[in-house]
């Protein structure tokens, strides 16, 4: 387990100039506001509408184009929640990833020995700091490549490489432990972060 570390204070004010997103209910209500205010206009509408315009045929030929609105409605929102699931299993298996990297990194660092506490300690705090970045409470506040927690994990390398192995098995540990520490980098933000965009422009 690693060991407890600082929580940070970290960049609320930072996070309030992102907007606000609409949630999927207000959407919900507004669509459904258009599609009611459509109705009653239609419905007013054909007072106005000269009587030859509403023979059979008329009728049948707008019953013919709602149907091919329909179908093309139907078949952008299929697109659009494949689209969507795509994205979640892309973000899912990005972030297993790179949350089975800091546990092993954890894992070899604590092998190592007590001189890499500093290390775990400060990767503890980049794993809270990283955890409340891609998944806050409010949707809003998602904050992607916050340059803070980029520094934190910095600041992980640098102790990593500051170790000093006193023999050849704490040479071995400390070579497997480094490159881990250069993976995590790959994680911030081009893919998560990017992955986590594509998913809330979809929802």
């Amino acid at each position: 387990m690693i060991p407890k570390g600082g929580r940070y204070a970290g960049d609320a004010a930072q996070r309030k100039g992102n907007g606000t997103m609409f949630t999927p209910l207000v959407i919900a209500f507004f669509v459904f506001a258009i599609i009611l205010a459509g109705a009653f206009a239609g419905a007013v509408a054909r007072r106005y509408v000269p009587q030859h315009h509403l023979s059979e045929e008329t009728k049948s030929v707008v019953s013919i184009s709602m149907a091919v609105v329909a179908t093309i409605s139907a078949l952008v929102l299929g697109l659009l929640l494949s689209n969507a699931n795509s994205s979640f299993s892309a973000v899912q298996g990005q972030v297993n990833s790179m949350s089975a990297q800091i546990l092993r990194l954890d894992q070899l660092l604590r092998r190592y020995g007590s001189e890499t506490k500093l290390a775990r300690e400060k990767l503890r705090e980049y794993a809270e700091r990283k955890r409340d970045d891609l998944f806050p409470k409010n949707q809003a506040d998602v904050h992607l490549g916050a340059q803070s927690t980029y520094d934190l994990l910095q600041e992980v390398e640098d102790l990593v490489l500051s170790v000093k192995p006193a023999n050849a098995r704490d040479q071995w540990w400390l070579a497997q432990a480094i490159p881990r520490s250069a993976i995590l980098v790959f994680f911030w933000p081009n893919t998560v972060g990017e992955e986590l965009h594509k998913l809330s422009s979809c929802s």
